[in-house]
């Protein structure tokens, strides 16, 4: 894995921590430095700083996927950092995590993202003529594209994974937005709608359900079954 981070102290505790857990590690100190190590696409995570010298964090991560670049990127925020962690999100990255960090849990993290590089997790999405490709970050309904933001891909691909069963709103809500998120949870709902108006109304569908009470669900529990 890739880490990028100027604090020079912190970046080898990391390495050496995630040495001893079993990863093989690379540094950069430096944003250009770490961007054009990320873009040989030879690393299968990348934990990214947010403020680094000559390119930050943001822009590593906005460049890459630009590039169509998806290796999984955890990026490491300001304590409290709300904003941060909505940017960090909305810019591409797969997970977040505040300084001061608990390196267990940043391991935890890192585990999780490798987990969903395995080959049944990179399969696309399907339900009908809908499909999520998650490798390449795009979504389409018949052969008609359609964009998505980073977070509305996010929530998207939480309930594509459980086509035909509820999710609940909390579940989504620490899988979209992070298990430290202390904002409106109703922000899933605004999210549900914005995911209508793009991948069901357009089309005459009505895929995505709210099931009050109990959370969310897309395709119907017969589709499941199937």
């Amino acid at each position: 894995m890739l880490v990028i981070e100027d604090e020079v102290a912190l970046a080898e505790g990391i390495t050496r921590g995630l040495t001893a857990e079993g990863f093989q590690v690379e540094v950069a100190h430096d944003g250009r430095e770490g961007y054009e190590l990320a873009r040989t696409g030879n690393y299968d995570l990348i934990c990214l700083d947010i403020m680094l010298p000559s390119m930050n964090g943001y822009k590593v991560c906005r460049s890459l996927r630009d590039e169509e670049i998806w290796t999984p990127i955890l990026m490491l925020t300001a304590k409290d950092g709300e904003y941060d962690e909505a940017e960090a999100l909305d810019t591409g990255a797969d997970d977040f995590l505040s300084k001061p960090f608990s390196f267990v849990v940043l391991v935890a993290r890192l585990r999780a993202l490798a987990r969903r590089r395995s080959d049944h997790n990179l399969a696309p999405l399907e339900l009908d003529d809908l499909v999520l490709d998650v490798v390449t970050r795009t979504c389409r309904r018949g052969d008609t594209a359609i964009a998505l933001s980073p977070r509305e891909f996010a929530l998207l691909e939480a309930l594509m994974r459980h086509v035909g069963e509820i999710v609940a709103k909390q579940d989504l809500l620490e899988r979209v937005w992070g298990e430290d998120f202390e904002g409106d949870p109703n922000v899933v709902e605004v999210y549900v709608g914005y995911l209508r108006r793009k991948i069901d109304r357009p089309f005459d569908r009505s895929d995505l359900e709210t099931i009050r009470g109990e959370g969310y669900r897309i395709g119907s529990p017969a589709t499941s079954a199937a």
